[in-house]
């Protein structure tokens, strides 16, 4: 079992800092408009020859009420009848894509985001899941990873069995904090008593998966009234949690703008957050998956850690990273093979694009040899907090000191500030680095420095 996780507050002073999260390498960030529907055509064919596994996320982006924290790609209407033009044309897109693909290649993951999926009508729900079944080669019997953000406030005992009936068999539910100051200073109000609901009718239904979202670092949050939403959270018996880092780019995010910034926790107060939240996780038996993810020995990421399996893509750590993923609907992004590719983020553009029977590809990138020999390295790091040279070495023909040798200098002061274990062998991050996995993983990535780092959050 790997070690707990230990906290250092000097060592967090020095290297929280801030950077990418390594859903991909490269990320985002380095996607270009240089890449077509034709590069994801010829993606889907190798795909479709190797027979490769398959790992669906859908996009479904309205929200009766906006969130101040929020940075996700979303449209706020209290029109319902918004999400009819939007289905069709992502029905179409399903369409485009499955032909190209072949029936034997199984969905063995599939994720409906947001937005808020359940903003979508029961029948428009029916409606969308037939489509996939008619154009994927889903499981039907309850083996795969079919996963659905929840909104507690969107949904009831009949929506989640609707959804059990439907094939999902996990649900993500977003809560953020209890306290009702903090919730109205982010415009969510969300009791403690609808969510208990929504996770009492998951339970009863089988579903075989809760997580549950907090975010800490929002307007009028404290040390102590977060902790005593951790508590009552512990108290729901989840079994996975993500706890972000409330990262406040008004910027680049429109709706925290509304955010008042003197409302905001100080620094110091976030770091008592974090350093409690890890506290009361570990004392309830919670392990530390890595990048905000909590989870019960149990549980599928917990296992896969320990046995060096787990891995890392478009939404967040999984065990299903030997699938291609594909993205479908507004702003999905796809990794198929070698190909990252994003569709179009304006929804009107994305409409439109698919009304004229084309694929609504906008940019992405096609991964170069460095870039999948760093892939690699990060991925190691950042899912099991190890890395043996010699596997990468066997598995790109390289001299990994010699191949990496200008960095040799950061990563012997790393080791010797305690974050990492460095030897000829290979890196171990240490129990007090494991929170700051991502400095360790910024050390790799050769595209960093051309980037300023406003775009990022910071590690902690």
């Amino acid at each position: 079992m790997l070690d707990a996780i230990r906290w250092d507050t000097d060592l967090i002073r020095r290297y929280d800092l801030a950077g990418p999260r390594y859903t991909s390498y490269p990320t985002a960030v380095q996607f270009h408009s240089q890449i077509s529907p034709f590069d994801l055509l010829h993606a889907l064919r190798d795909s479709r020859k190797a027979v490769r596994p398959l790992s669906l996320y859908v996009h479904v982006p309205f929200c009766a009420n906006i969130c101040y924290y929020c940075a996700c790609n979303k449209v706020i209407t209290k029109d319902r009848g918004r999400a009819l033009p939007y289905l069709q044309r992502l029905e179409q897109e399903i369409q485009l894509i499955a032909c190209h693909l072949d029936p034997a290649q199984k969905v063995e993951q599939l994720h409906f985001g947001g937005g808020t999926p359940t903003f979508l009508s029961h029948d428009e729900l029916r409606q969308l899941m037939a489509h996939l079944r008619k154009h994927f080669n889903l499981l039907d019997d309850d083996s795969g990873d079919y996963g659905i953000e929840i909104d507690p406030r969107e949904a009831d005992w009949s929506t989640m069995g609707l959804l059990r009936e439907l094939g999902f068999n996990r649900v993500s539910i977003g809560l953020q904090d209890l306290d009702p100051a903090v919730q109205r200073a982010v415009n969510r109000l969300q009791s403690l008593e609808e969510t208990r609901a929504v996770i009492d009718a998951a339970r009863t239904l089988q579903f075989r998966s809760i997580n549950i979202d907090l975010i800490y670092g929002l307007p009028k949050q404290t040390p102590e009234n977060f902790a005593r939403t951790v508590d009552e959270v512990i108290s729901l018996q989840p079994d996975r949690l993500s706890v972000f880092n409330y990262a406040h780019l008004p910027d680049r995010f429109m709706p925290q703008r509304r955010i008042n910034i003197n409302e905001l926790p100080t620094p110091a107060q976030k770091l008592q957050m974090l350093q409690r939240t890890i506290e009361q996780l570990t004392a309830a038996g919670y392990r530390y998956i890595g990048m905000d993810h909590f989870a019960l020995p149990d549980d599928e990421l917990a296992i896969a850690q320990e046995e060096s399996t787990l891995q890392r893509n478009f939404q967040g750590y999984t065990t299903h990273g030997h699938c291609d993923l594909i993205g479908l609907g507004v702003s999905a992004i796809s990794q198929i093979g070698d190909l990252y590719c994003q569709n179009n983020s304006d929804l009107t553009q994305y409409q439109n694009t698919l009304a004229s029977a084309q694929l609504a590809t906008s940019r992405g990138l096609s991964c170069n040899a460095d870039d999948r020999l760093r892939r690699a390295v990060i991925q190691q790091l950042i899912c099991n907090f190890s890395l043996e040279f010699a596997q990468i070495e066997q598995a790109f023909n390289i001299d990994f000191q010699g191949y990496f040798g200008e960095l040799w200098p950061q990563l012997q002061d790393m080791a010797k500030d305690g974050l990492i274990e460095l030897d000829s062998q290979g890196i171990t991050v240490l129990p007090a680095g494991r929170l700051l996995v991502r400095s360790v993983c910024m050390v790799f990535d050769a595209y960093f420095e051309q980037h300023s780092r406003q775009r990022f959050s910071r590690v902690i």
